[in-house]
């Protein structure tokens, strides 16, 4: 009896996410990683005119686009882009954002205030439009639009690992060392950065996600990478003048985009679960 009324252990579905988001994410990555063997030539390349928006065939899986390009092939080569955008604009972003929240929350109040009004400055402008104005100012490209989405995304960074950061400063340990004399950066370099990584990595996994998105918006709009440089979002592009008569165009990379920014999220959130601290009991028990 009161095994009926126990409560279900708590962990599982995070279990279930982490696991889904590792295998999506790994399977992306190992395409990406293949994709030149997979795939070989040049997904850019044009193709014979009588091959041009054929359905999806045993000799083509997933069709011909309006150039007689293979959209297979392009799709492979397309997911080295997205990833590698993602991760390094993630990149960025966490790496600016875990600096200026650190020094906020470990240096003195006058940089902490300095620090949050740069950030809720930036805060205040809409990302999209601080994304399309720093890439019309200069000629569109990867690199570029990386460099943008990165430097346009470690607010929200900053101000979760301030605020950790502010958590972390009353523990007995922080306070031991600062008794022994240390200065508050080295303090916060030694003892409080090192508490911060679950925060970090989760932090930049979900923003992995959101980068790939921002990518392929750009892309979309003929901000982002440009020919012969293959991007997700540029093949929707193209895909949607032809989307009634030849849906395969658009609709796979659409599928992909969505299946890796899915993966990346329920990474992120199967291991913003697992690396919680008040969750620590339930994950030793498990």
């Amino acid at each position: 009896m009161t095994a009926l009324f126990a409560p279900t252990r708590p962990g599982r579905p995070g279990r279930a996410a982490l696991w889904a988001g590792a295998a999506l994410l790994a399977a992306a990555t190992l395409v990406a990683l293949l994709a030149p063997w997979l795939a070989p030539g040049d997904p850019a390349a044009l193709g014979p005119e009588g091959a041009r928006l054929l359905a999806p065939s045993p000799q083509h899986p997933l069709g011909t686009d309006q150039l007689s390009r293979d959209v297979l092939a392009r799709l492979l080569h397309g997911s080295r882009v997205s990833l590698l955008a993602g991760w390094l604009s993630a990149f960025v972003a966490v790496g600016l954002g875990v600096a200026v929240g650190l020094g906020a929350g470990s240096g003195p109040r006058w940089l902490d205030r300095a620090l949050m009004t740069v950030t809720d400055a930036c805060l205040a402008f809409p990302r999209v439009f601080l994304l399309l104005l720093l890439v019309s100012v200069a000629r569109p490209g990867l690199v570029l639009t990386m460099l943008v989405i990165g430097l346009t995304g470690w607010m929200g960074v900053a101000r979760l690992v301030r605020a950790e950061t502010l958590s972390l400063r009353e523990r007995e340990f922080v306070a031991a060392a600062r008794g022994l004399g240390l200065s508050p950066w080295r303090v916060g370099l030694r003892h409080i950065l090192p508490s911060l990584w679950p925060t970090v990595i989760v932090a930049a996994t979900l923003r992995v996600g959101s980068a790939i998105l921002a990518e392929s918006f750009l892309s979309f709009l003929g901000l982002g990478a440009q020919e012969p440089v293959v991007s997700w979002g540029a093949m929707i592009q193209a895909g949607r003048p032809v989307l009634l008569d030849a849906w395969w165009v658009a609709t796979f990379p659409g599928l992909a985009l969505a299946l890796v920014v899915v993966g990346c999220n329920l990474l992120g959130d199967g291991l913003r679960e697992r690396l919680d601290p008040r969750r620590g009991a339930v994950t030793r028990d498990e």
